[in-house]
């Protein structure tokens, strides 16, 4: 009889990584913030890589929250198929986090702190609270593979 090697993809974690992978790729490319100015100017529409201006040019100085979430990406899918290796599967998930962090930090400075766009108010869209429901995500998926650890140690302490 040939015994075959189970895969761990289809444990609960493996679904809250990949569904923070998605959400991280939306985030990447729907609008995640508006420039309303002063003026009756028409509005200018801040994505992760450029601010689109109401004249049809594109302002890159935004650029490094496009970065933050890119390199976030690959990091998931590490975490993702470091299954066999459960405590640097915990660690990815943690720096994966840490990325999401980051991207608030520049999120808020880009935004908030110093606007690329003169004498205008920000308005953030609903699509910048996906990093926040990716971090709720990393989270169970590390606490789901801390708890699968913790029955796996327990299971060869009885033997």
């Amino acid at each position: 009889m040939r015994k075959t090697k189970r895969k761990m993809l289809q444990r609960k974690q493996t679904v809250f990584l990949v569904l923070a992978f998605i959400l991280t790729c939306v985030c990447l490319s729907l609008p995640i913030g508006t420039f309303m100015p002063q003026s009756m100017e028409a509005a200018s529409v801040m994505f992760n890589l450029w601010i689109k201006l109401p004249d049809g040019t594109y302002n890159h100085s935004v650029w490094p929250m496009f970065m933050l979430l890119l390199m976030s990406c690959p990091v998931t899918l590490m975490a993702i198929f470091a299954y066999k290796n459960r405590k640097s599967q915990s660690r990815i998930c943690l720096f994966s986090m840490l990325f999401m962090l980051a991207w608030y930090v520049a999120y808020a400075m880009f935004g908030f702190v110093f606007p690329s766009i003169d004498n205008a108010s920000f308005l953030p869209s609903l699509v910048a609270a996906l990093p926040l429901v990716n971090i709720i995500l990393l989270i169970m998926a590390r606490r789901s593979i801390i708890a699968d650890e913790a029955l796996v140690r327990a299971a060869d302490r009885i033997r």
